[in-house]
């Protein structure tokens, strides 16, 4: 077979899967602000491609979730923009665009159908998930997102298809092990003996609070700081200490972690509740695959809710499953030439 390039497209990074006859899988991760340099787009695709070593005869299986990016005032404009960045770079026959029908589609064909362009990203781990684990709840903790999909006898079980859709139905959940802001997370975080308030400045997110308890390394906090300052656990503690409108000279390691242990407390429970109410509508469901950046948090809501627990990375590596849409669009496309 010729190579295919798998690419889930965001806001605010770009992930990306080469698959090869001879190489397996090979992955690369991209932060990019689209709202910050949408102009940077097409070429941004090109450095990426390259840097998986691609030689220019591949096919490139595509979803994306950067339509929703506030640079765009419709979904439709956001397809639309990303589209053209793609058949910039790439010829156009060569690019196909992975729907929420489960289908791949023609460039064309997806800037006329918009909404079934958009936000496809889970749907794709979930068809690939679902050929190993046919029966099981997948939960796909990312950097900003949590997906909760059923599946059920080898099929997609979820009663969502859009973004709207799902967040009413528990199967989506706008919190993540790295952008997630604190305040989003929990009212109140307990501080010598009481509990206090959480400040709604920005002052944290939840990257802080994984560096800090060490769920997450320094390098895996791939965006902005709210204050501008390194990624090292050092400063996660001065982000942190101010989510209670204090510093690090008033506040000891130990304050710092009741309040970063209660934030991650707070985030599993909120994860937990939505496997829960998913698992509800599918009680013969009795293990999860977890995957994503945070599938740490993942595995401890499953868990609550007394399910098994696999990892992803088990099967397709730790980097791969990672980027886990960009490989399934990869593997799915190949498997339907």
């Amino acid at each position: 077979m010729s190579s295919i390039i798998g690419w889930d497209i965001g806001g605010v990074n770009i992930k990306a899967a080469r698959l090869t006859a001879d190489r397996g899988l090979v992955t690369g991760l991209e932060p990019f602000e689209l709202q910050r340099a949408p102009e940077r787009l097409a070429p941004t695709l090109a450095t990426v491609a390259a840097s998986l070593g691609a030689t220019g005869d591949e096919r490139h299986a595509v979803t994306m979730t950067a339509e929703l990016s506030q640079f765009f005032r419709s979904k439709r404009d956001g397809v639309d923009f990303v589209l053209t960045a793609l058949s910039t770079v790439f010829p156009s026959d060569r690019v196909h665009v992975f729907g929420t029908d489960a289908q791949f589609h023609s460039v064309d064909d997806s800037r006329r159908n918009p909404l079934r362009t958009a936000a496809a990203n889970w749907l794709a781990t979930a068809c690939l998930v679902a050929q190993d684990v046919p029966t099981c709840l997948l939960v796909d903790t990312g950097s900003t997102t949590t997906d909760v999909i059923p599946l059920v006898g080898g099929s997609v079980a979820a009663s969502g298809r859009t973004d709207p859709e799902r967040l009413a139905t528990g199967e989506l959940v706008y919190t993540g092990a790295l952008r997630t802001p604190t305040e989003a997370v929990a009212r109140r975080v307990p501080l010598h003996r009481a509990d206090v308030g959480v400040s709604a400045e920005g002052f944290a997110i939840m990257g802080d609070v994984h560096v800090w308890l060490g769920a997450l390394a320094p390098e895996d906090y791939t965006v902005r700081s709210p204050d501008g300052r390194p990624a090292t656990r050092t400063f996660a503690g001065e982000r942190l200490a101010r989510v209670v409108c204090a510093d690090r000279e008033m506040l000891s390691d130990g304050d710092i972690d009741g309040i970063a242990g209660a934030l991650s407390e707070a985030q599993i429970a909120t994860v937990a509740e939505a496997v829960a109410q998913v698992r509800s509508r599918h009680p013969q469901i009795e293990t999860a695959v977890v995957t994503g950046l945070g599938d740490f948090v993942a595995a401890a809501a499953a868990r609550r809710v007394g399910l098994a627990v696999t990892r992803l990375a088990d099967r397709l590596g730790a980097a791969a499953a990672r980027t886990a849409a960009a490989a399934a669009v990869a593997i799915l496309l190949e498997q339907g030439s």
